[in-house]
């Protein structure tokens, strides 16, 4: 298996360079695309066409996807630019209304033709006009803001495709792995404490991208203050074990401590563990096969229903985003991410560590609701759908997760479900109102 290729240390991590330079974008773009090669080197043409939910992608679809996303917003802008094959523009439009029609989402799966390997020359003929661009000149500042957004929309596919593969080969009876040579890290159980935190005024969100230099989706802007009542937040995010303590005191029998709408979906879906949990509690699905639960590791594959639950049995609550990112904005991006090359949530590596585990490992639930921060503009034009229009009904969740990329994340960065969603993976850290 082929590793993944090397991150770029630049303002695309965290926080306080410079707008990358012409050389560092393009140099961004290759690893980006070939990164995501990588990932779908272990999958057949069957597997790449595989959708086992409508929320869910082939993955033979987020390639072409990714790659129909620069064709569009940035080679289609040149004067006079012809569609490589303009029938495939329906095909791979998203959701993006403004732009034209779409396939519909939840018949994606069917999509047999074009062939996983148009689909690879497709995307080799793109990058080929995409670097033809760079190297004539061709790509003004709009257009290279283009890129670089197209770079961050790739890296999010590259963690649905993982999401969307593990949720596919789960649904085969033969339980097959994505890929079975991934290691089991280890580390040792840490002991959970609380971080108690003064009210105060937090400063939250990013400057508005591009004119902050480095890079930030339109909905976490703009950079504004808001108080932050004191309260208290774990140490760590919570484990298997002490979820699993959860469903054997009958967590899941229990509505007391579940919103309606949770206890609903609950019923609705028997629903009794963890999504890939088998019923005796002691094995999961990964994306390396079944394996047995490692008890100290972070709880995922839970929604915010089955988050929020959870924390009113264990007497607390979910944080909310502003607590979270007051807290991690003083903390280095590093944790276990795709990089690593784990692809599972793992034990803390450093026990003693005062706060744990905000990055990497498994996506954060908040009590939040996904809404628009006070001033909020969306970026212009058909890019101005990316964010904005999903915010409603949905919840936020922060921090990323072993699968995704490192150098596409940091403290302002908002991701968003529905209550329901625990395909991705997400877990959760306790938080509780001070005495």
């Amino acid at each position: 298996m082929n590793p993944l290729p090397r991150p770029l240390a630049s303002a695309t991590q965290h926080d306080t360079s410079a707008r990358l330079s012409v050389e560092l974008l393009l140099a961004r773009y290759r690893a980006v695309r070939a990164t995501s090669l990588v990932l779908a080197a272990p999958l057949s043409a069957e597997d790449a066409m595989v959708q086992s939910m409508p929320d869910a992608s082939p993955a033979k679809w987020h390639l072409a996807h990714t790659t129909w996303f620069f064709e569009r917003f940035v080679l289609a802008l040149q004067p006079g630019y012809r569609a490589l094959e303009p029938a495939w523009d329906a095909l791979f439009n998203s959701y993006y209304q403004s732009v034209g029609p779409m396939h519909p989402r939840p018949q994606r799966g069917l999509l047999s033709r074009p062939s996983l390997q148009q689909v690879l020359d497709y995307r080799a003929c793109i990058d080929l006009r995409i670097e033809r661009a760079f190297t004539t000149g061709q790509l003004d500042d709009d257009a290279q803001r283009r890129v670089l957004l197209g770079t961050h929309h790739e890296q999010q596919h590259q963690e649905l495709l993982l999401t969307d593969i593990k949720h596919a080969l789960w649904c085969n009876p033969l339980r097959p792995a994505y890929r079975d040579d991934l290691r089991e890290a280890t580390g040792s159980p840490a002991p959970l404490h609380w971080i108690d935190s003064d009210e105060h005024l937090a400063h939250v969100g990013a400057a508005a991208w591009p004119d902050a230099g480095a890079f930030a989706y339109d909905n976490e802007s703009p950079w504004h203050r808001v108080l932050v009542p004191a309260h208290a937040l774990a140490s760590r995010p919570v484990s298997n074990a002490e979820f699993r303590a959860f469903i054997e005191d009958g967590g899941y029998r229990d509505p007391a401590a579940w919103l309606s709408d949770g206890w609903a979906t609950v019923q609705a879906r028997g629903w009794s563990r963890p999504l890939y949990w088998d019923a005796d509690l002691t094995h999961a699905f990964t994306l390396s096969g079944m394996r047995r639960i490692d008890p100290d590791a972070p709880v995922c594959h839970v929604s915010q229903y089955e988050a929020d639950a959870y924390a009113r049995w264990a007497g607390a609550r979910l944080p909310t985003e502003t607590e979270w990112e007051s807290h991690a904005s003083a903390q280095p991006v590093a944790g276990n991410f795709l990089d690593s090359g784990v692809l599972q949530p793992q034990p803390a590596p450093n026990p003693r560590a005062r706060l744990q585990q905000l990055f990497g490992d498994v996506w954060e639930w908040t009590a939040s609701a996904y809404l628009p921060y006070p001033g909020f503009r969306p970026m212009p034009g058909a890019l101005g759908e990316y964010n904005g229009k999903f915010m409603s009904a949905q919840c936020v969740l922060r921090g990323g997760s072993c699968a995704t990329p490192r150098n596409h994340v940091r403290a302002s960065y908002r991701n968003f479900f529905h209550a329901q969603d625990r395909w991705q993976f997400s877990g959760l850290r306790l938080a509780r109102d001070a005495p």
